[in-house]
């Protein structure tokens, strides 16, 4: 019984899996592209404080980087140590795990057209009440404290990953840069280690969407999520799914999975996207915060972003409903391990040749010793380069 249980949430992970690779594949290939076109070096000098114009390049240098919510933090401290604002940092950290192209990819595959929009208009709307709750709470005492324990300089995890700048800003027009030798490496450099830094999450997203698909009673779901009361639910699911998202232990993309299995399962609309925003609040970001900032600004962190993800949620799910744009049936793909020749299949094939192609010049260009670098701390990654 309990061999059959565990391979049944195998199953069911792997037929997610399989569903996703190839918008995967896109996704993290196409961020790998932007981001070596994109330069890191500009960024402190962009983000000077908190006016719309600095957070709106925020939020663009943080779509064009890399989705892993560990990266983002470790790179949105770097800048603020640098002298960027703190809000500013803050507001790139949502924005490079929420607006990226692989997180829209996906959730498009496997929870529709609606719950992508929802996610890219409710993203904006979260930084506006972030920047609002900051300048309203954020003291400057607690702002200078938190900037004394940045500059201990505490490990905590893709240091070197996000301090690694292998864009190519100079040498023609853009595609030129592209195609370039130079281009063309610092594109599998960035590919590779974009998987590497995210696979942990994938693969833990996809196994506990898995169980959680194969072993929770429907049920149960509904109750929890309170779909008989649909008032009272449009309320609830905002408030609840964050805190979900901080125990399931999952980030970056590898949090759609979830989503998918939760929305199936019953959580309002509002409640799905409240969960996919809540990745840069799961408990092991939050001991990351608490390292790099002190403990009081980790909890003033929580408060503010949960506040802000869960009122962002609300307010789309409102918006959305008003308009009838709230699915009227719940499709996301959650099904069962089969190999079939359609679509999906030949996609996969497809993207798997580009992958290795991607990763063959990986290895051939010192991809390797690059990557050992990653979870150093970002002193010692320099000293290396």
């Amino acid at each position: 019984m309990i061999v059959g249980a565990l391979w049944q949430a195998l199953s069911m992970a792997f037929a997610m899996g399989w569903e996703i690779l190839w918008p995967l594949i896109l996704g993290f290939a196409l961020s790998a592209v932007v981001q070596a076109v994109v330069s890191h070096e500009e960024m402190v000098r962009l983000l000077p404080d908190d006016r719309a114009r600095s957070i709106g390049t925020a939020m663009a240098l943080g779509a064009a980087s890399s989705s892993c919510s560990y990266a983002a933090v470790a790179l949105a401290r770097s800048v603020f140590r640098k002298g960027a604002d703190f809000t500013a940092a803050m507001t790139f950290e949502l924005a490079s795990t929420n607006l990226v192209v692989e997180l829209s990819i996906i959730m498009l595959v496997l929870l529709g057209w609606q719950i992508t929009l929802a996610e890219f208009i409710g993203a904006p709307i979260m930084v506006v009440i972030l920047v609002f709750l900051f300048r309203a709470f954020l003291k400057p005492r607690l702002l200078h404290e938190a900037k004394d324990q940045a500059e201990r300089g505490v490990a905590g995890r893709m240091e070197g990953h996000a301090e690694m700048d292998m864009s190519v800003t100079e040498g023609g027009s853009l595609w030129h840069r592209i195609t370039s030798e130079q281009g063309l490496t610092s594109i599998s450099h960035y590919f590779v280690m974009d998987w590497a830094a995210v696979w942990l999450d994938i693969a833990g997203g996809l196994l506990i969407s898995g169980a959680l698909a194969a072993w929770v009673p429907h049920e149960l779901w509904q109750s929890f999520f309170l779909v008989d009361r649909p008032l009272l639910a449009t309320i609830w699911g905002p408030l609840v799914g964050p805190l979900v998202a901080m125990i399931s232990f999952v980030c970056s993309v590898g949090n759609i999975p979830l989503a998918a299995v939760l929305w199936n399962g019953g959580i309002s609309f509002g409640g799905v996207i409240a969960f996919i925003f809540a990745d840069l609040i799961v408990l092991p970001v939050l001991n990351i915060y608490r390292k790099y900032y002190g403990l009081k600004m980790a909890a003033f962190l929580l408060v503010t972003f949960y506040t802000a993800m869960a009122g962002a949620a609300l307010i789309v799910e409102l918006v959305f409903g008003a308009l009838g744009l709230i699915p009227a049936e719940r499709r996301a793909k959650v099904v069962e391990a089969s190999l079939t020749w359609n679509y999906t299949t030949w996609l996969n094939l497809i993207f798997l040749a580009l992958a290795a192609m991607l990763i063959w010049r990986f290895v051939r260009t010192g991809g390797p010793h690059m990557l050992r670098m990653m979870n150093a701390p970002a002193q010692e990654s320099h000293r290396a380069a």
